[in-house]
């Protein structure tokens, strides 16, 4: 998302270089990588720390942000959500899978690929263009992410976002209203769910572990 603030610290980039050697291992041509994780647990921060160290051993990583593709614009999210019952919405629902498939085609075909991009300060989408010629792995981040098809090596973090309210906050993604603990309340049930989808856990100390 362009606009978003990220906070990669030491923690994020020593549980990358364990999830790098666990790639280097395994990886094939257009490898996919897939990180979920609740609101404000380091998605974003650890794709671009896995992709960065990823340059040290020529191979080039581009992180997709599939929070990019809610079929509800962000201007009118709230209120869809409101009328039609948070409850009965929020979830993967929201997505549209059709864009992030073919996106992920166009990766895996080296295509010239047009996809959404959210501007967070405008809170607008704009069309993001992205060359896949040349580039090895995509690292699709996001909710639900690890429920794409086709995905090789799924991450999954286990912070709730009871543990991350601190994150949420300084990102400006936690406005202390009953909105947004509804919303958070039925992400976390949705993505809660994903876990046994999981290879990799990331734990409460930020530890990488086998699923």
């Amino acid at each position: 998302m362009l606009g978003d603030v990220l906070l990669i610290t030491e923690k994020h980039t020593a549980a990358a270089e364990v999830i790098i050697s666990e790639i280097l291992e395994k990886k094939t041509d257009k490898y996919i990588i897939g990180i979920s994780g609740e609101s404000g647990s380091g998605k974003s921060e650890l794709a671009h720390a896995i992709a960065k160290g990823l340059r040290k051993h020529g191979i080039i990583a581009k992180p997709l942000h599939i929070d990019n593709y809610y079929r509800i614009l962000p201007l009118e999210r709230t209120q869809w959500r409101t009328e039609n019952g948070i409850e009965k919405v929020v979830g993967f629902g929201e997505y549209d899978w059709d864009t992030i498939y073919r996106n992920i085609n166009e990766f895996k075909e080296s295509k010239i690929s047009t996809g959404p991009c959210v501007d967070l300060v405008t809170e607008q989408v704009d069309q993001l263009t992205t060359n896949y010629d040349g580039v090895d792995m995509l690292i699709i981040d996001g909710l639900y992410s690890i429920k794409t098809e086709g995905v090789d090596l799924a991450i999954f973090i286990e912070l709730t976002y009871h543990e991350t309210k601190k994150a949420q906050t300084v990102r400006g993604k936690e406005p202390q209203n009953e909105y947004r603990a509804r919303v958070l309340e039925q992400e976390h049930k949705m993505v809660q769910s994903l876990k046994p989808k999981a290879h990799l856990l990331i734990n409460m100390d930020y530890q990488v572990v086998k699923a």
